[in-house]
């Protein structure tokens, strides 16, 4: 049986993480560390400056006073690591598409595991909310039974959105590129009760590219979205560019 390391970055007590634990526990032996609080936006971080400390909970999950790739870091390359086939992240409660992808620990805790030379599925609803998370569970519990038969490549990261919707009315599944987001609105100025000065993220940006074949798109239209990810930032395309623009300077 597949041996699965679950980790998220809403926290050990998200109603995600457990739901995608029901689904997963019937298809593969699933092991459990995650945050002891909500990671949202954590993205890749490490704890370098305080130790950390797992605690065991009475359900048998793992809560870590650390970030999601804390969390996988510990649960793959530590001594209490365990022999792992597969890194799973999730169920986040609202999607990871497009640029979300640079900031979202649930992500990063997926690519904590490319970074082990593990294959890892970062997972998330289509819509915000805790209605459908079963229609989430299913589809990833599907993929990791498909697994066993045909393997991923070692190092292969899976980010997927679901639709916010109920499983029967998924109407299949699209393998997609990231798309892309216009900035963020302005920050939100305000005081505290105390007249203190502080400011507040505000909305994130609308989609500036959702192009068919792009995760948003698919979602939108009903269909599990599937994007590789890769780690290697590298502009190859700019690299002609720059070393002309690098010529002409000498």
């Amino acid at each position: 049986m597949m041996k699965i390391l679950l980790s998220n970055d809403d926290g050990v007590h998200a109603p995600g993480i457990h739901a995608l634990y029901r689904a997963l526990k019937e298809v593969a032996d699933v092991r459990v560390i995650a945050p002891d609080r909500n990671c949202s936006g954590a993205s890749n971080s490490l704890t370098l400056h305080n130790p950390l400390r797992l605690q065991k909970l009475d359900n048998g999950f793992y809560s870590l006073n650390g970030t999601p790739t804390d969390c996988v870091h510990l649960g793959t390359n530590s001594p209490f690591a365990d022999e792992v086939d597969l890194v799973v992240s999730g169920i986040n409660d609202s999607p990871n598409m497009g640029d979300d992808v640079l900031y979202s620990g649930t992500v990063a805790a997926a690519m904590e595991g490319r970074f082990k030379g593990l294959p890892a599925i970062a997972v998330s609803m289509g819509g915000k909310g805790h209605d459908y998370y079963e229609t989430a569970g299913r589809v990833v519990a599907d993929i990791v039974k498909a697994m066993e038969d045909n393997p991923l490549r070692l190092d292969t990261v899976l980010n997927i959105n679901v639709p916010y919707t109920t499983f029967d009315k998924i109407k299949g599944t699209r393998v997609t590129r990231l798309g892309r987001r216009h900035r963020a609105e302005t920050m939100v100025h305000d005081r505290d009760p105390f007249g203190r000065e502080i400011f507040w993220y505000g909305p994130i940006g609308h989609h500036a590219d959702d192009a068919p074949d792009t995760d948003f798109t698919a979602v939108h239209e009903g269909y599990v979205s599937i994007t590789p990810l890769s780690s290697d930032m590298t502009a190859k395309r700019h690299k002609d560019t720059l070393t002309e623009w690098l010529s002409a300077e000498k």
